[in-house]
């Protein structure tokens, strides 16, 4: 008897183990992850600041673009804003004057005009613009400094989205970019969220 009862146990363990005949079930081929998604573009009205200034007739914009605005984000924010808070675009083919006024208490920062959309943790030095970076950027001790002020001056000659970085190890990837288009139907101006 007590065979017996052995025996139907066997049978449920080969059955559960896949025995007999069929097949073995094929493995589903794993779905690739999603890309990382980049941070989303402020899609507001479109405004001019007082630190933003176009002149259609001359073909220039003016921009003021003060290093360390508040304490926000330990001073590392461009008049205010941080993580592509807002959106400033300048039409193609205009000249582009960007004044950077360090107002950081502690610490040396740096601007310019990127390719990067998506990840800032390593921003390369590479300015999309001729011009469009200021001087030894990556310096924590000769970029622009607390209290000093640098004028970058380039020509947006390519239509596209771009974003405004600073190019001192870790800025960026805490936040201090904004994003940057250059427009290929004369919208001038700044957009928020």
């Amino acid at each position: 008897m007590k065979l017996f009862r052995f025996v139907p146990v066997i049978a449920l363990a080969v059955a559960a183990c896949g025995g007999g005949d069929a097949p073995p079930a094929e493995t589903p081929p794993e779905a690739p992850a999603p890309a990382p998604a980049g941070p989303v573009a402020p899609t507001g009205a479109m405004t001019i600041p007082d630190w933003y200034d176009v002149n259609h007739d001359a073909r220039t914009v003016a921009i003021e673009l003060t290093a360390g605005a508040t304490a926000d984000n330990n001073y590392w924010n461009y008049n205010g804003f941080t993580k592509g808070q807002i959106a400033i675009t300048v039409p193609e083919g205009y000249t582009v004057e960007i004044t950077l006024i360090n107002q950081d208490p502690n610490m040396g920062h740096s601007v310019g005009i990127s390719t990067e959309l998506a990840n800032f943790t390593l921003v390369s030095p590479d300015p999309v613009f001729a011009g469009a970076m200021s001087e030894n950027p990556q310096s924590m001790i000769d970029s622009t400094m607390p209290g000093e002020t640098e004028t970058i001056t380039f020509v947006a000659d390519a239509a596209g989205n771009y974003s405004m970085v600073c190019y001192i190890a870790g800025h960026s990837a805490v936040g201090m970019w904004l994003f940057f288009n250059v427009s290929n139907d004369g919208q001038a101006g700044v957009q928020g969220l």
